[in-house]
C-alpha cells in the first residue's frame, strides 16, 4: 500500500479524518520551510502539502500568493523544493503531495518533473491548473513513477465532471 492511501486508511480505521496540511515550500527561506514542516509532522499531520512557488499563482487566495512570493524572493528553486523533500524524508514517511502549476511540471519536460518528484520522495501531485482531459502526458508519467495524482471538486462541479475527474484522481480527491 502507498503512503498516501495508508495514510487514508489508518485514520479511516481510527474513525477520523484524513488531516492534510499546506505550506508553502521554502517560505520564507529554505531552512525556516524545513522546521516548519517539522513541526507539522511532529504534530501528527497525516498528509504533508507541500505548495512550490510560482510566480503567478492564480488559484490561491492572498495568503499562500504572499507565501510564494516571500518563498520566491528568498531564492527558492525547483530544484530546492525536491531539496526540502530529500530532508523532509530524513525524518519522516508522512505522504508528501505537491501543490503546484502545470507551467512548472512542463516547462522542464512533463517526464522528468515526474521522475526527479518521486527520486525527491514525493508521493503524489496537485496541479492546480490541469484538467483531467488535458492531463495525459502527466498522468502516463506519474503511472510510470508511482507517483499519485490529485484532482480538485468544487461545490460547483458539474455532477456530470464528478466521473472524469474521479476517474483520473489516484491518490484522493481535493474538495
Amino acid at each position: 500500500m502507498d503512503r498516501i492511501a495508508h495514510a487514508f486508511a489508518t485514520a479511516r480505521q481510527q474513525g477520523r479524518a484524513c488531516f492534510v496540511s499546506y505550506l508553502c515550500a521554502g517560505d520564507p527561506d529554505l531552512e525556516t520551510s524545513f522546521q516548519a514542516c517539522r513541526a507539522v509532522l511532529e504534530a501528527g499531520v497525516d498528509v504533508l502539502e507541500l505548495g512550490v512557488p510560482f510566480s503567478d499563482p492564480l488559484a490561491d487566495g492572498l495568503t499562500n500568493q504572499l507565501a510564494a512570493q516571500r518563498a520566491l524572493e528568498g531564492g527558492m528553486t525547483a530544484s530546492q523544493v525536491f531539496e526540502l523533500v530529500r530532508r523532509i524524508r530524513t525524518v519522516s514517511e508522512v505522504p508528501i503531495v505537491l501543490y503546484t502549476y502545470y507551467n512548472l511540471v512542463f516547462t522542464g519536460g512533463v517526464a522528468e518533473y515526474v521522475r526527479a518528484a518521486q527520486a525527491a520522495g514525493v508521493d503524489g501531485l496537485l496541479t492546480l491548473d490541469l484538467p483531467p482531459e488535458e492531463a495525459g502526458e502527466l498522468l502516463a508519467a506519474c503511472r510510470g513513477h508511482g507517483l499519485k495524482t490529485v484532482f480538485i471538486v468544487a461545490p460547483t462541479t458539474p455532477a456530470a465532471r464528478l466521473p472524469v475527474i474521479c476517474g483520473a484522481a489516484t491518490g484522493f480527491i481535493y474538495y
